[in-house]
């Protein structure tokens, strides 16, 4: 349970188009929209579900195979509002497991409520459940809203880590060298 009576719960199958919606409100927000290139398909291959038939209140949910999850937030009104899409990683420092938070999102008119902390609890919670020890995520530096909201939390920024990508035709030529 969230603030002011919402919920939050794991993504089905059905929920592929409001993922992809969020998806595309986030990069805007960021100013990337041009760049978001997942599909319903390409969602429907690469996350994982939960499989509402086969979970109980009393046991685990059970999951069809995928990289990542998501969690939606939904309003007291129904309304998905929030996303955080994750996956699980590992710390050879720590030897433990833990979570990388790709995504996270609240629409705008749903900030303020406390929706952003419930989903990083909700996930913070599942990182003590299989026995981990870090939640990790990126936020774009000029960010200012976000680093707050994050500081306040207690998230540690990590200025002396560098971020790196291989994407596109410089992924490829490595792949193939």
């Amino acid at each position: 349970m969230a603030s002011d009576g919402a919920t939050i719960r794991h993504a089905t199958r059905e929920d592929v188009p409001t993922i992809l919606a969020l998806i595309n409100e986030l990069a805007v927000y960021e100013n990337a929209a041009d760049s978001v290139q997942a599909t319903p398909e390409l969602l429907l291959k690469n996350l994982s579900f939960e499989i509402p038939s086969i979970a109980t209140s009393t046991t685990d949910p059970s999951f069809t195979p995928g990289h990542a999850k998501t969690i939606l937030l939904i309003s007291p009104e129904g309304e998905i509002c929030g996303m955080g899409l994750y996956f699980y990683n590992f710390s050879t420092w720590t030897g433990t497991p833990g979570i990388y938070l790709e995504d996270l999102f609240v629409k705008p008119v749903y900030r303020g409520r406390g929706y952003g902390k419930a989903i990083i609890k909700a996930l913070a919670k599942e990182v003590v459940r299989v026995g981990g020890s870090r939640l990790c995520w990126v936020c774009l530096n000029w960010n200012k809203p976000s680093l707050e909201f994050y500081a306040g939390l207690g998230a540690t920024r990590m200025n002396e880590w560098v971020g790196l990508r291989l994407q596109d035709d410089a992924l490829i030529k490595v792949a193939e060298s």
